[in-house]
């Protein structure tokens, strides 16, 4: 998917999507818990990219993070700045960063990458990498099957990805993979997640 073929798809539904799932109360208890976690261990700034409706950016905000929120959508950043006023939000393309190198403690990537076909995922790892200091852990949640295969997601086409295969990806983009998870939920795609931390610059 090209950034204007998602962004088309995520503007038309921003409001409905926001209504359905842009409260951390509608997402699973686990990964509210994981999340925090993660970011509880995290020194120095942290960027929520893809950060959709923001309401995680805002939930580790409340949690004292020092966090801001990116996203394509405009759609989906003028609604974040007008439900979390106090929280940092801006456009912005994973592809091309607007960050200095080395200049992040965490990125979390919670289901921002699924939509990205298999030839530029590396490349966004490789964004991801470059704007994490030293030992900056990213936290990637996405839906584990098998690599590479696209599916009809409810807003636009997506992938999946094994752990196997996003492991070998990260490796590739300078990361050091320090924990991953799956779940399979009744009624869901099988969940998956990994924490890495940047290699040496």
């Amino acid at each position: 998917m090209t950034d204007s073929e998602v962004l088309s798809a995520y503007g038309a539904r921003a409001p409905v999507y926001t209504d359905l799932l842009g409260s951390v109360e509608d997402m699973h208890e686990l990964d509210r818990r994981n999340i925090q976690r993660w970011a509880k261990g995290i020194s120095g700034p942290i960027l929520d990219a893809g950060c959709g409706p923001g309401h995680w950016t805002d939930f580790l905000h409340r949690q004292g993070a020092d966090i801001s929120g990116v996203d394509l959508v405009a759609e989906f950043i003028d609604s974040a700045r007008l439900r979390f006023p106090d929280v940092s939000f801006r456009v912005a393309s994973l592809r091309a960063l607007d960050l200095a190198d080395g200049s992040l403690g965490g990125v979390l990537a919670w289901y921002s990458l699924i939509h990205l076909p298999p030839a530029e995922l590396p490349v966004v790892l490789t964004q991801l990498h470059r704007v994490l200091k030293p030992q900056g852990q990213v936290l990637i949640g996405f839906f584990e099957g098998e690599s590479g295969k696209s599916f009809d997601h409810a807003v636009t086409r997506a992938y999946y990805w094994s752990i196997d295969s996003m492991t070998r990806m990260l490796q590739d983009a300078g990361f050091d993979v320090l924990e991953s998870e799956t779940r399979h939920d009744p009624g869901s795609r099988p969940h998956a997640a990994i924490v890495a931390a940047a290699g040496l610059h």
